[in-house]
């Protein structure tokens, strides 16, 4: 059950829009089903009743003020159930009403003096709340934190009427877009409201920005008009954004400041964030190559920062696991703006899935948990990288590594799921399992050719070949992990190990090495993720190699990788 508390100042358009017809015919049957006294004039219900005495009936407290009138004396809030819910019936709604309107401070229980409210039904799923803020002793209602109020009271009235229990929050989601909002996305034929996509905006220009110029300017770059808020010394105090296309009635730009899409969108948390800088990745996660120090194999910019971003992915979900939360909230916050980059980098094939992972990401990336001091200035260098390199496709060394990055991204959200779930934090919980599902379904696509590319070069294996990596898999990933079980990812890590070991790599320690980076209960195939750390450690390139293995013979992807080729060494004379 939703509440969504807004306020507003023409009580008469509000009862217009409640008994008329809606903005597509929907409203059917509108009526009261609850008042402040019961008695209030119904034109639903009572033909001779008129929308101009209730708005007089309503209104009586807040004109006998005359000057002293408040702007903004209507309060609206809708009240939904979940689609999943049984229906309830007028006696049940006018409970939902009564408690809710207690609950945020409009009319408790036994006040002679509360708010004048009704509740009007024009739909089998919801109702309306509508009051005027002016008492009976002519004071104000105090209001604050009447939304946070009534949500409570929603998740104690599911409880009660047992029906389904959404998630609690904890104050720190970004607010919502008010009713108003979406129905002029409806109106003018957009697929959303603006508020929605100005927070997008915003954050994926602050995705490896490298300073506050650089964010704002990415954001005109973007098409966005950028207000500033200058203080007399000339210091930039904020900002706001707005849509060139969202006007008001006048015509003018309407602006959005960046705490009203996001509390951390503000600009003094932006600066927090940007003050850090930015640290290469490779200084604090385990480089390719690094069981033998090996250089890193060749491959486009795209697909080397790929393979960046992974390590600092992977080193952020280690963090996750075993850092304190001051550590962890830096690692979340670090992390939305990788998955950020490769959702606008990403081929159409994964583009719908993956910006679907980041707007849900981007509520598990926020808690109460403050990140003060804690560092994530790798994630936001990978993100930097990859933002720089350009576009990947989905084929190749590009898949490969891609596919790379989002089986860490995958182990990372479960992480950050786990770690919400852990401390309460219900909404966070559920929105990086969402992430999870997302990445999940991504990386399936854009892992299947490579895959599939390696098991059948693991089944082409010679048997002494094959059989001396099957021994290895056998001996260092148990059948509790899952490693016998999976064929097509038993047959891909026995490619990559055989691969590895051609190019003078010891399997077994890769794997054990490749075991110790993080656990592996929460992965859907371990030998798949097996699969992209063994590359990454030996250094392999990501996309499987088409020569048949050899013993003795190292593979071209095997072989390591330098800018340029090896000098060839020159006889004795």
């Amino acid at each position: 059950m939703v509440p969504d508390v807004s306020r507003g100042s023409k009580t008469y358009g509000l009862l217009a829009y409640l008994y008329g017809p809606g903005k597509h015919d929907e409203h059917t049957d509108p009526h009261i089903v609850a008042s402040w006294d019961g008695f209030a004039p119904d034109p639903g219900r009572d033909p001779n009743a008129t929308l101009s005495q209730l708005e007089a009936a309503l209104d009586l407290r807040v004109n006998q003020l005359g000057d002293r009138r408040p702007k903004r004396h209507v309060w609206h809030c809708p009240v939904s159930a979940d689609p999943d819910d049984r229906l309830l019936s007028d006696e049940e709604w006018a409970e939902v009403a009564r408690r809710v309107v207690a609950a945020a401070g409009i009319a408790e229980p036994g006040d002679p003096d509360g708010c004048r409210w009704i509740a009007v039904r024009h739909d089998l799923r919801h109702i309306h709340i509508m009051a005027t803020i002016v008492r009976g002793d002519l004071r104000q209602a105090r209001l604050n934190d009447d939304a946070k109020r009534a949500q409570t009271e929603c998740r104690q009235i599911e409880r009660d009427f047992g029906l389904k229990e959404l998630n609690p929050g904890d104050g720190t989601a970004a607010k919502r877009p008010t009713s108003a909002e979406g129905h002029k996305a409806q109106r003018l034929g957009r697929g959303e409201p603006v508020r929605l996509q100005l927070r997008d905006a915003a954050r994926r220009a602050l995705a490896g920005a490298a300073d506050e110029a650089e964010f704002l300017d990415r954001l005109k770059t973007a098409g966005l008009l950028v207000h500033l808020k200058i203080a007399p010394s000339g210091d930039v105090l904020g900002y706001s954004v707005a849509h060139p296309d969202d006007r008001n009635a006048e015509g003018e730009p309407i602006y959005f400041g960046g705490s009203r899409l996001a509390p951390d969108l503000s600009l003094p948390r932006i600066r927090k964030r940007l003050g850090a800088g930015l640290v290469d990745a490779a200084d604090t996660a385990q480089p390719d190559g690094a069981a033998t120090g090996k250089a890193r194999t060749p491959g486009s910019r795209a697909a080397q920062a790929r393979r960046g971003a992974a390590g600092a992915v992977e080193a952020a979900a280690r963090t996750i696991d075993e850092g304190d939360d001051e550590q962890v909230a830096a690692q979340l916050a670090g992390a939305i703006e990788v998955i950020d980059v490769i959702a606008i980098r990403a081929p159409a094939d994964t583009r719908a899935q993956l910006l679907a992972a980041a707007r849900a990401f981007e509520r598990a990336s926020r808690s109460h948990v403050r990140a003060e001091r804690a560092d994530n200035r790798s994630l936001r260098y990978a993100a930097r990288q990859m933002l720089s390199s350009g576009y990947a496709t989905n084929r190749g060394e590009d898949g490969g590594a891609t596919a790379m990055l989002l089986s860490a991204l995958v182990l990372l959200a479960i992480a950050a799921a786990r770690w919400h779930s852990g401390r309460g934090h219900a909404q966070q919980a559920a929105a990086a399992d969402a992430a999870a599902r997302e990445l999940r379904a991504a990386y399936r696509t854009v892992s299947a050719r490579p895959m599939a590319a390696m098991a059948t070069g693991g089944r082409a294996l010679p048997p002494a070949i094959r059989e001396r990596q099957a021994a290895v898999i056998r001996d260092r990933l148990s059948v509790a992990e899952g490693a016998p079980q999976e064929k097509e990812g038993w047959d891909a890590l026995a490619a990559t190990l055989a691969e590895a070991e051609a190019a003078g790599h010891d399997p077994a320690a890769l794997l054990e090495e490749a075991k110790t980076w993080r656990e592996l209960d929460t992965a859907d195939s371990v030998t798949a993720v097996m699969v992209w750390r063994v590359r990454r450690i030996a250094g392999l390139s990501a996309a499987p190699s088409t020569e048949p293995v050899r013993p003795g013979t190292p593979t071209r992807a095997g072989r390591p990788a330098a800018p340029a080729p090896a000098p060839r060494r020159r006889p004795a004379r």
